[in-house]
């Protein structure tokens, strides 16, 4: 059995973790091949796919970013005369034919499971990952990466708290407003940080 892994969207902590993770599993447990998609679905259009076994999975673990590289390139996406630019699920499904993939592993938040969506409308074998700092991905309960994100937020913003408070006058600018961009880190910081004086997340 052969199967294409790809990391698609925004950073987030443990991806090459999760790479590692899955790949390891498939190639050692169960005896398959896996392929790496590099660029998210870019990789899928431009043909751009490599062999992984154990030797290219080594020193993964604390390893940030992703190995296999990103973008946000939406294939599904219509031009406004309602016909796609190009035949790109076309040449999705090509790629994947050529290279004789059973299974498609698809490692991203919210826009990339709407992508794999649309490739297993298509027939395409699809596993999706959720993978998020703002733990917003429908139908999961917490995505990987999003208890790290809280964590070194938390650890930033009190090592600030810490360095402000020398200041005479004492100066609450430093850590005493806190914009957030997401409900679910917004509440989860406001916890940890219950000393702290923060501003309600945006849409709350």
């Amino acid at each position: 059995m052969k199967v294409g892994i790809l990391t698609s969207g925004g950073d987030c902590p443990g991806i090459n973790a999760t790479i590692r993770g899955v790949c390891k599993a498939a190639v050692n447990h169960y005896g398959m091949e896996v392929y790496g998609i590099r660029n998210g679905f870019r990789g899928l259009l431009d043909d751009d796919i490599v062999r992984l076994d154990n030797n290219s999975l080594t020193g993964l673990l604390n390893l940030g970013g992703t190995i296999l590289g990103t973008s946000r390139v939406k294939p599904f996406k219509r031009r406004g005369s309602g016909a796609f630019s190009e035949d790109k699920p076309a040449i999705l499904l090509q790629t994947i034919k050529d290279h004789q993939l059973d299974c498609i592993v698809c490692i991203g938040g919210n826009g990339t499971q709407k992508t794999a969506a649309r490739l297993a409308e298509m027939g395409v074998n699809v596993v999706g990952i959720p993978k998020t700092i703002d733990n917003d991905v429908w139908g999961t309960d917490v995505s990987f990466g999003f208890d790290s994100a809280v964590s070194i937020a938390t650890d930033a913003i009190d090592r600030l708290h810490s360095t402000a408070r020398q200041w005479k006058p004492r100066r609450n600018s430093a850590a005493s407003l806190l914009r957030l961009y997401t409900k679910e880190n917004g509440t989860h910081l406001s916890v940890r940080l219950s000393r702290h004086l923060l501003s309600p997340p945006r849409n709350m």
